[in-house]
């Protein structure tokens, strides 16, 4: 029997192994409009003012990310309104980011841009629950063409002054690569306890708490059975998950210890990987 992880589970902070880290925080600060927290040694920390978003961690010499590998396919930022999500883009187009993809996914719209080490990103805003449909009692999700003109629209032909990103932005979601479906199915939704929103063929699913559409996606585009990424490039370090109290925390625990899978425990921070050795940090939201 599925038990279902608390319905107010999150997604925290990314975290990733750039090589230039001041090269990093001039595109994440200047062209995506994220704020720095703390520098401290080789780490950055950024986001929008309160917890943090993004974690960077200068390794000197990394290669550029590897294709063929598992970690992380994009981290997706969640603007608050669709106006925000406007006024992020005019801020591309001003700065000349390259934005490498656009799409109108039915639940949300999307943009997706790569960091100059190939990390990808998406910048998106959700339509609201009350417009998602479900035909035959399955979340439909789409991959249709970006309205361009209905999103700057939204800007009523002002020219905003940028500040950054909305502070009310989140990170809404992560997609990675993993190595096989069905055994990423069994960690994140018969351990960790997502629930399995969508399914494409057997190359991807998507996972959720509390009837989102997705807080995770898992693919195998890489290819089935790809390797972790190679330590001498960039990657992905660590995501988080964030459950909403103590007991949320202490219910995932259980399962894992239940699995006899390996994991490790730094106060209220459970650390451990999923089978293609993505690493995850279960953190307390208020943590």
């Amino acid at each position: 029997m599925h038990t279902s992880i608390d319905p107010n589970t999150t997604i925290g902070a990314t975290a990733l192994i750039v090589p230039n880290l001041d090269r990093s925080l001039q595109y994440y600060q200047n062209n995506i409009g994220l704020q720095l927290h703390e520098r401290s040694g080789p780490t950055a920390r950024l986001g929008v003012g309160g917890r943090d978003l993004l974690s960077l961690t200068e390794q000197p010499g990394a290669h550029p990310v590897q294709q063929g590998h598992t970690g992380l396919y994009h981290f997706a930022i969640l603007v608050p309104s669709r106006l925000e999500l406007a006024r992020t883009l005019r801020h591309l187009i001003d700065s000349r980011t390259p934005i490498c993809g656009a799409s109108d996914h039915a639940v949300s719209e999307a943009l997706y841009l790569t960091d100059p080490d190939g990390h990808g990103i998406e910048i998106y805003r959700d339509r609201p629950r009350s417009e998602w449909q479900f035909p035959n009692g399955t979340l439909r999700m789409t991959t249709d063409p970006f309205d361009v003109e209905g999103v700057l629209g939204e800007l009523n032909g002002s020219e905003p002054v940028w500040t950054g990103l909305h502070p009310g932005t989140i990170l809404g979601h992560i997609h990675l690569h993993v190595a096989n479906i069905p055994a990423a199915e069994r960690f994140y939704v018969d351990i960790l306890g997502f629930d399995l929103m969508v399914r494409y063929g057997g190359q991807a699913s998507f996972i959720a708490a509390g009837g989102y559409h997705h807080h995770m996606g898992l693919n195998t585009w890489a290819g089935v059975g790809a390797p972790p990424p190679p330590a001498d490039a960039a990657r992905l370090n660590w995501f988080e998950i964030r459950l909403p109290n103590e007991t949320a925390l202490a219910q995932v625990t259980e399962r894992l210890q239940a699995t006899n899978l390996p994991f490790e425990r730094q106060g209220n921070t459970v650390m451990v990987d999923d089978p293609a050795q993505n690493h995850i940090h279960l953190v307390l939201a208020g943590g």
